[in-house]
C-alpha cells in the first residue's frame, strides 16, 4: 500500500506511520497535486491530509481533481476504524482530518486501511 501524506502536518503524520508500516508499504511526503495525479494513475493507493480543522484545506485541491466521491474529511473528529472503512468501501481514498488529532487519527486510519487491504 502506497500512501502519500500532505497539508499542514505532512511531517508529522509520515513520522506518525513510519514505525508501524508493514515491510511491503510506504508512506511519503507530497503535495496535494502530486498526490492527485498519482492517485488517478494507480500510482499511490491513498492520501492523508491535515490542516487545522480538518474540514476544507486538508483535501481541497483533491476534491477539485478527485471528485467528492474519492475524499472524505474526519474534521476535528478522530475517526474510528469503522468510519475510515466504511470510507473507504465507498471509494474514497483520500482522508481528511485536523493536525491535533495526528497523533490519534493517523495510527487509527492506517490499521483501518490495512485491514481493509487485508481483507480483499
Amino acid at each position: 500500500m502506497k500512501i502519500i501524506v500532505g497539508g499542514v502536518a505532512k511531517s508529522a503524520v509520515a513520522d506518525a506511520l513510519k514505525p508501524i508500516l508493514r515491510e511491503t508499504d510506504s508512506v511519503a511526503v507530497g503535495s496535494d497535486m502530486d498526490a492527485a495525479m498519482k492517485l488517478r494513475s494507480g500510482q499511490a493507493d491513498y492520501f492523508l491530509g491535515t490542516c487545522h480543522t480538518g474540514a476544507g484545506a486538508s483535501l481541497g485541491v483533491l476534491v477539485g481533481l478527485l471528485g467528492t466521491n474519492k475524499c472524505h474529511t474526519f474534521a476535528r473528529r478522530v475517526p474510528t476504524s469503522d468510519d475510515v472503512t466504511a470510507a473507504v468501501e465507498s471509494g474514497v481514498q483520500a482522508l481528511g482530518f485536523s493536525v491535533d488529532q495526528v497523533e490519534v487519527a493517523a495510527p487509527t486510519i492506517y490499521r483501518a486501511l490495512v485491514a481493509h487491504d487485508e481483507g480483499r
